[in-house]
């Protein structure tokens, strides 16, 4: 053959590799046209702009090429304030265009697009911004390590055009939401999304392969952006609220609140967030429940400024934010005297936090909050005297975060926590390294951390000292995965100042497995099996505490209804050394074998009515031991603007055994015991339009405990039968939760807030067991606390006042006049 013929023919083979691995990438042009956001791009700047079109399915078809039908283009524009984006939907049945009106940050039933920008462009983060067909904003920070977080809003601006063509969407995106180095010329991470949603399709501009873990390293690149002159950032958002309390053992009383949320751009890189007086009393009501177990329960952050942009404040998950204002258990009162005024929560003085990551990479953050110090009267129930005791001091909480990125998917961090209090209370200090290394073809990753605590305690407790560390080696692509690892924690760390904490003197392996279909096939959408297996052992003892293996199965069919099937088998007796309560957790009692099953099945949202339900069931190698119950919601969409879901969750446990006292002789007593709980609740929203809603939470949680044998703890972790241990230790917690809130987002940024709330909480040994009297005995008028707040918040942002005719007028140089 000749020469000519073979340099031809490795040039053709070669060039599919070759385009392959090129990123794709978009020039955009700088403007000094004023854009305005109105979803029509007649604005000149427009149709000079590069498009980037070709986009390609993430799922369920893994890197097919979109229907020329549905084909989508986008075009980036900047000026000195902002990015703009430009995004044509195509849709040859515009009609069928899905667009359910939500709250923010709700992706419901409707079809989306999004930029996803990384203005390092050093696979690890991006900032993602996403609107829907109805016009509702949802934006989030996506990393490597924990996937995509909602709780972060920006403040941007979007519109949105139903046509006859499709649908269109442009965007004003501020670079105060964005982060990127103070470099003259700019290389940005970029890549778009799609949905169609009646299709249950994603695409995205630049491939996403499913068969790679990380997303943000598979972006394309952004171009052109050069010598912009970034505006001050800076921002108040002034707010103002007012409480009226109720309920029937006082008079209706009012409270008002006032403060301020300060947001300052220290450079493109660093921001400075700090609330001044916080007001947190709209958040979301806490899902409590009946807590049987020696652990506490942990509840999910609901204030915002905990909940926004702290992805950094999360490596060595060493920070638990409820921990701050939290009211703390540490007082002890004798048996005679009772706390008169415990409080729900400690009021916060002031938080701020400072984030961002310089050019080389390194990611910085401090974050920093102080609650005052709360005193509570407690009465002598003999003498009818009362005393005042410190229940929380004045309290200082710090976390420091050093992140560096490196070769675009791997981190080194180092991460510390630490409290102080004031006077003669414990302090607390603790220190984690993290890493998360990754090879350069994203084949595998090594993880891991080595953490350090350190507790001052005070008066004649000693100090503690203590480790904890896990290690990780995993592939992360290609259908077949695996994960083999090990976890150990010293006797003495503790974590629990400033974080959460549940075990302690235990080391532990695992080994994982798992298997995932990348297109479709006859029969699924997509299809993935998990096999995961864990050891975990007492370290004084080497008494075995945990070891099971899981199987399951999680389906979506061609109708994109969804099924999950698992099964975990725990083969062995193991020892728990946390339910017997005892000093060191010395002593243990024996759980027995047991297995446990459950199937779920979801159908599609996309259908006006929907189902989810999800039976499950746990036997124990015990005479009559078992736990079983399902969980039954329906949901129903009656317009756009209208949608209810109901939930009813019910959970049986029979002869359950547990802890429920220690006697005068100090043996520890536990029951067998019955114990069930049901949980209704109710979600329903109605839109006016995207920027204002009216939503609906109840729930009622009803559960109950009836001890019918009483044992006493033996040495071996068995029990005896005890015949005088009399003291009526049942249980039952009947909780009502109501929340009618109303939310109009009048400007960007700016809110009015309207919140009405009652709730009840009941708990009692004896009681009815009949659920509609619970029911009433819930939402009985004696028992309700209720609650009306108003509040508005106002964005201010500092260059519209700068620029405003007022602002020029009030600093111009006055005159001088001359005698």
């Amino acid at each position: 053959m000749p020469k000519k013929s073979y340099f031809f023919i490795s040039i053709f083979l070669l060039f599919p590799c070759l385009v392959f691995s090129q990123k794709k990438t978009l020039q955009t042009r700088s403007t000094d046209t004023k854009i305005t956001i109105d979803g029509k791009f007649d604005e000149s700047a427009w149709k000079e702009a590069e498009i980037a079109t070709d986009f390609v399915m993430i799922e369920p078809d893994n890197g097919k090429p979109i229907a020329e039908a549905k084909k989508t283009e986008v075009k980036i524009i900047y000026d000195n304030s902002a990015i703009y984006i430009a995004a044509i939907m195509y849709d040859d049945e515009p009609h069928k265009i899905l667009k359910e009106f939500t709250l923010r940050d709700d992706f419901a039933v409707a079809d989306h697009f999004g930029v996803l920008l990384n203005g390092y462009n050093d696979g690890q983060q991006e900032f993602r911004f996403f609107v829907s067909a109805a016009g509702v904003q949802q934006d989030g920070v996506y990393t490597e390590s924990y996937g995509e977080d909602f709780s972060w809003d920006a403040i941007w601006d979007s519109h949105v055009e139903i046509t006859n063509f499709g649908w269109t969407v442009e965007m004003r995106i501020p670079y105060a939401a964005l982060r990127f180095p103070p470099e003259k010329k700019q290389t940005w991470g970029l890549n778009f999304y799609r949905e169609i949603r009646r299709d249950r399709q994603q695409y995205s501009w630049s491939l996403l392969d499913r068969k790679i873990e990380n997303e943000s390293i598979q972006a394309g690149i952004l171009e052109g952006i050069e010598n912009i002159q970034t505006p001050t950032r800076l921002f108040l958002i002034p707010y103002a609220s007012q409480y009226f309390y109720s309920n029937t053992s006082q008079r209706t009383y009012g409270e008002f609140r006032g403060g301020m949320d300060i947001k300052y751009g220290i450079n493109d890189a660093f921001t400075l967030d700090a609330i001044l007086i916080p007001d947190f009393g709209q958040t979301k009501f806490d899902n409590v429940e009946l807590n049987l177990t020696a652990f506490e329960q942990q509840f999910a952050e609901n204030r915002p400024f905990f909940t926004e942009g702290t992805d950094l404040f999360s490596k060595g998950d060493l920070l638990y934010t409820r921990r701050i204002g939290e009211t703390p258990d540490y007082l002890t009162v004798a048996d005679n005297e009772t706390v008169l005024d415990q409080p729900s929560n400690i009021r916060l003085i002031n938080a701020f936090k400072v984030s961002g990551r310089t050019k080389s990479g390194l990611g910085i953050g401090v974050l920093n909050a102080v609650s005052e110090k709360h005193s509570v009267h407690i009465r002598n129930n003999d003498t009818n005297t009362t005393r005042l005791e410190t229940l929380s001091p004045l309290t200082n909480y710090n976390v420091l975060v050093l992140d560096q990125r490196f070769r675009k998917n791997s981190s080194v961090s180092l991460v510390n926590t630490n409290v102080t209090r004031n006077g003669e209370f414990r302090d607390a200090n603790v220190s984690a390294l993290v890493w998360d290394l990754n090879t350069k073809k994203n084949t595998y990753n090594i993880s891991g951390n080595f953490k350090y605590s350190y507790i001052n305690n005070h008066f004649d407790l000693e100090d503690k000292k203590g480790i904890s560390s896990y290690f990780n080696l995993g592939e992360t692509s290609g259908k077949y995965r695996f994960s083999i690892g090990g976890v150990y924690a010293s006797d003495d760390f503790d974590n629990n100042d400033l974080g959460i904490n549940f075990q302690t003197h235990y080391h532990g392996f695992y080994a994982n497995s798992s298997y995932r279909i990348v297109n479709p096939n006859s029969v699924f959408n997509t299809f993935s099996a998990n096999l995961n297996s864990y050891s975990e052992f007492d370290n004084r003892t080497g008494r075995i505490q945990s070891g099971y293996m899981r199987l399951n199965f999680n389906t979506t069919d061609k109708k994109n209804d969804y099924f999950g099937f698992g099964v975990t088998a725990n083969p062995l007796n193991v020892h728990d050394f946390y339910e017997p309560r005892s000093f060191n957790e010395e002593r243990f009692v024996i759980i027995p074998d047991n297995y446990n099953t459950y199937f779920y099945f979801s159908s599609n949202y996309n259908r006006k009515w929907a189902l989810d339900i999800n039976p499950f069931v746990t036997k124990f190698n015990e005479k009559g031991r078992m736990n079983y119950g399902f969980v039954f919601s329906p949901r129903y969409r009656f317009s756009d603007r209208l949608s209810l879901i109901y939930n009813f969750t019910f959970n049986r446990q029979n002869n359950n055994i547990g802890w429920i006292a220690f006697d005068e002789n100090d043996n520890t007593i536990f029951a067998r015991r019955n114990r069930i709980t049901y949980t209704n609740t109710i979600q329903g929203k109605y839109s006016i339009n995207n920027k204002m809603n009216f939503n609906l939470n109840v729930r009622h949680y009803w559960s109950f405990v009836t001890n019918h044998d009483i044992l006493t703890l033996q040495d071996d972790g068995g029990f005896t039968q005890n015949t005088t241990y009399t003291e009526n230790r049942n249980s039952n917690l009947n909780l009502w939760n109501l929340d009618l809130t109303y939310s109009w987002w009048f400007a960007p940024g700016s809110q009015v807030s309207v919140l009405y709330r009652n709730n009840s909480a009941l708990f009692s040994r004896e009681f009815n067991r009949q659920l509609e009297s619970n029911i009433r005995d819930a939402v009985n008028n004696e028992n309700l606390n209720h609650v009306f707040s108003i509040s508005i918040r106002y964005f201010i942002d500092y260059n519209t006042v700068k620029n405003s005719k007022f602002y020029k007028s009030f600093t111009k140089p006055k005159e001088r006049i001359h005698f």
